[in-house]
């Protein structure tokens, strides 16, 4: 069993990454075909941290054709995992990060015992307490649009400092500042970067509001 000490060196990993990669492409329904020039293409306008969400197919195995050929200064990730299974899983595919849309002490517990960067969904404030006192300092505030940019400030005014909020669902290109300006450290965009079936040229000119 990690001690508290060892969670928070572990987790904080990711709040080493954040302040100069505040975006997370989340590439829901990436396929093995296209995994690699989708990754590399994003890596190359400035987007350091990727998350292949679990229930779609084929992500295990994107997760690892990005890990294999993208630069070690990437963070490559899991997201929707749910249990402790999945977790294991996601190492043995190579995944650094577990990104969850629930808090789970469980898999929070098992991800920084596998020496992962653990990221669990939270909304609440008892929620967020409930995660960083299983060892998770980043916190996925989902979703976001629902509660607005005014939650994210009110969960900061009663967080320990080193919690760095992620805000993820209904964030875009767009309006993403106004999250960064509220305190979010980062924020997870899904479709606005990425939609399954995309070419590379249409990936590329929504790279161009970055």
């Amino acid at each position: 069993m990690r001690n508290n000490e060892q969670s928070r060196c572990q987790v904080n990993t990711i709040n080493e990454w954040i302040p100069s990669n505040p975006i997370i492409a989340i590439l829901r329904g990436l396929n093995k075909a296209d995994a690699i020039g989708v990754g590399q293409l994003l890596y190359r306008h400035g987007i350091r941290v990727m998350e292949v969400p679990l229930n779609r197919p084929e992500a295990l195995e994107c997760i690892t054709l990005l890990r294999e050929h993208l630069p070690s200064d990437c963070l490559i990730g899991a997201g929707t995992v749910i249990n402790i299974n999945q977790v294991e899983r996601v190492k043995g595919a190579g995944g650094q990060v577990i990104i969850s849309p629930n808090c789970d002490a469980g898999v929070i517990d098992y991800t920084l015992e596998l020496d992962m960067i653990s990221i669990p969904g939270i909304a609440t404030v008892s929620e967020a307490f409930r995660a960083y006192n299983a060892g998770a300092t980043a916190l996925k505030v989902f979703p976001a649009a629902t509660y607005d940019v005014e939650h994210i400030k009110a969960l900061l005014t009663v967080l320990p400092q080193e919690c760095a909020l992620i805000a993820v669902g209904g964030v875009s290109l767009a309006n993403r500042q106004q999250w960064l300006d509220a305190g979010a450290r980062a924020v997870g965009i899904g479709s606005q970067l990425y939609t399954q079936g995309d070419s590379l040229s249409q990936i590329e000119h929504r790279l161009t509001l970055l």
